[in-house]
């Protein structure tokens, strides 16, 4: 499982930003593969190694100026494997198209220009949640509810995986936000709106 997670496709069709982050984060040990358009995302994802994590730039060809491409690739991956994390890149005025995207399922956006920090965080943000679904999957603690809409199940896992850890780390940092905040590469406005979502409070 580790070697997946760190397994990362750059879906990308400027070139040049693609190879400068292909570059980039396999210096920190991401296995990258790229991609440039929904075709050749969607070979990656059906090959014999798909990626664990996605970088995903909603505004691909034929029709950049468009997110309809970038969230077709985004469907079709969760639907192919649902376990894996995607995170879009957006433009500037595109934030209704990202937050589209985060309701389809996507992990996490990030506005472009992103730095590789900001990237790198939210890659390993990604990466503890999806270790976090493995565990409790391996233990038996995570079970897929089939609902009418059968694209429910991986996001109960998901949503179950992320409350528990969340959980976890408070637990062990006696409910300190800033420490909170910093092992999960989270802002501390955040871990607030994670706290209020699963109505967890600090035990009296």
């Amino acid at each position: 499982m580790t070697a997946r997670i760190h397994s990362l496709l750059i879906v990308e069709d400027d070139p040049a930003l693609r190879s400068y982050l292909a570059s980039a984060l396999g210096d920190l040990k991401y296995v990258v593969q790229q991609a440039h358009d929904r075709a050749t995302a969607l070979a990656c994802l059906t090959s014999a190694s798909p990626p664990g994590l996605i970088l995903l730039d909603l505004g691909l060809p034929p029709a950049p100026s468009t997110m309809a491409e970038g969230l077709a690739v985004l469907d079709e991956c969760l639907r192919l494997t649902p376990s894996t994390k995607v995170i879009v890149l957006t433009g500037q005025d595109e934030r209704a198209a990202a937050l589209e995207a985060v309701r389809r399922g996507a992990f996490d956006f990030l506005v472009k220009p992103a730095s590789v920090a900001t990237i790198t965080q939210a890659l390993r943000r990604a990466e503890l949640f999806a270790g976090e679904e493995a565990r409790m999957a391996e233990a038996g603690e995570a079970r897929v509810q089939f609902t009418a809409r059968l694209d429910e199940g991986p996001k109960e896992v998901a949503a179950a995986a992320e409350e528990q850890l969340l959980r976890r780390v408070l637990a062990e940092t006696d409910y300190n936000i800033a420490e909170t905040g910093r092992r999960l590469g989270m802002a501390r406005e955040h871990v607030y709106y994670y706290l209020n979502k699963y109505g967890i409070r600090r035990p009296e």
